[in-house]
């Protein structure tokens, strides 16, 4: 089974993360420890997921609310009974509606079994979400860190992870992702509470409401 985290040594990992580097001990310091931020693992909570996808979490929380007035509990079954324009009045661009439907029809079909995903290895995980059109990898990471608490990840292709790292390490604009990819090996095996430390420290400096 993949190492996971929990409530109850949630905070002692980051305090070792801060032990060993000291501009996340500053973070600490400056904003707290970073909410232990859980999802349940449904299929709302992928819906919700494809909508965060490159877009404000006030925008895409402001689309899975207006559908959840719409069809109340968020299913594959009802998301499939609706129409492109029932999903466009729900704030779903036209290609987060096509990705829906592709989940949608992953979940009904049976391809997806949502509650077995727990019991994978991550690139279990990811072999299995990715293979749905419109889930990539940002998706299946924030799934792996957020849903089933796992340790050891660092989503590169999270803009707001890569500008706080930056910010915080006080590197040039133009350091890449590769590089800070290969900076976050000093973060091992706890690299999930690296990047909620740095989400937190960005959310805190943006003046961000989530």
């Amino acid at each position: 089974m993949e190492p996971s985290f929990s409530s109850t040594d949630f905070h002692s990992h980051c305090d070792r993360l801060a032990k060993r580097d000291p501009d996340l001990k500053t973070c600490l310091a400056q904003y707290g420890y970073p909410p232990m931020w859980t999802r349940k693992p449904s299929f709302e909570t992928l819906i919700h997921i494809i909508l965060e996808q490159q877009v404000s979490l006030a925008s895409a929380r402001s689309a899975l609310q207006q559908l959840k007035k719409r069809i109340g509990l968020v299913t594959a079954a009802k998301l499939s009974k609706l129409s492109d324009a029932d999903l466009k009045a729900c704030y779903f661009s036209r290609q987060k509606i096509v990705y829906a439907r592709h989940l949608a029809e992953a979940v009904t079909s049976g391809n997806l079994v949502i509650k077995d995903l727990a019991g994978f290895s991550n690139e279990e995980v990811r072999e299995r979400l990715t293979a749905i059109k419109g889930i990539g990898n940002w998706t299946t990471d924030v799934y792996l860190m957020m849903v089933l608490h796992r340790k050891d990840l660092f989503p590169v292709g999270d803009l707001a992870l890569m500008q706080s790292v930056r910010h915080v390490k006080k590197l040039p604009p133009h350091t890449t992702r590769e590089e800070i990819l290969a900076m976050s090996e000093e973060w091992k095996p706890y690299r999930t509470m690296a990047a909620f430390i740095f989400w937190h420290a960005y959310i805190k400096r943006k003046n961000i409401t989530y």
